[in-house]
């Protein structure tokens, strides 16, 4: 269980009964959006109130009457996912920014400009989005807010979600690392390699368009700017 200093309520209201728990803010969205995190570490009392600030408990019957259960973990569950989660003014800011910055984030790694087919800089989407002045939901998962920024920018910012493929070569000194780093990298899907018989590594691998500087980057830090790199269109 979490400390009750950094809890907040979540609530359901349902068939004229109001319920509430103490919780986690960031645990209990985890569990909205899916993540397997167990009730017990998201919440701060094994408590469903009817008023958690004046400490007064929901009734078993009120609690069979909307749920058909008092085990508080299935009640608890139902509350988290279905209900409202009461943040302060402050919490509230700071997850609406996290978003903001997470959905920017993703734009730039996985779009492209189709005009340029080039990736869109970070402060060039930053600049569209005071533009259109989007409200960023701090309890929206990233993929439902992407589509929601990506439509109101498309009018004045031309996105294209695409990936790209690279055969890249490394030569033998630096294959070992090279393979390593390469294969072992988030932002890489790694779909065919192969060794020589001269000890060098050849790869196609395939990445989110807007990450091809990161890309190159990784392949000149490994190889000391030795390799050879082919886009594959």
């Amino acid at each position: 269980m979490i400390p009750l200093d950094d809890a907040v309520v979540a609530r359901y209201e349902a068939h004229g009964e109001r319920f509430e728990i103490l919780v986690d803010p960031d645990l209990a969205q985890k569990i909205r959006e899916g993540e397997e995190i167990g009730i017990e570490d998201a919440v701060a009392a094994a408590y469903v109130y009817e008023n958690a600030a004046h400490v007064e408990k929901a009734s078993d019957e009120a609690l069979n009457k909307v749920f058909k259960t008092t085990d508080f973990e299935t009640v608890a569950e139902v509350i988290i996912k279905k209900g409202e989660i009461h943040l302060t003014s402050e919490q509230r800011k700071q997850r609406a920014e996290e978003k903001k910055r997470q959905v920017i984030t993703y734009i730039a790694r996985n779009a492209i400009n189709p005009q340029t087919n080039l990736p869109h800089p970070r402060q060039r989407i930053e600049l569209a989005l005071e533009e259109v002045r989007i409200h960023f939901d701090p309890f929206k998962s990233v993929d439902a807010l992407v589509k929601e920024v990506v439509k109101a920018l498309r009018p004045i910012l031309p996105i294209k979600f695409a990936e790209r493929r690279y055969a890249v070569k490394i030569p033998a000194d630096y294959a070992p690392r090279g393979y390593g780093e390469i294969a072992g990298a988030a932002m890489v899907t790694l779909e065919k390699e192969e060794w020589q018989a001269d000890g060098s590594w050849i790869c196609l691998v395939k990445i989110p368009a807007g990450m091809q500087e990161e890309l190159f980057s990784l392949i000149n830090r490994v190889s000391k700017g030795d390799a050879d790199v082919r886009i594959i269109e």
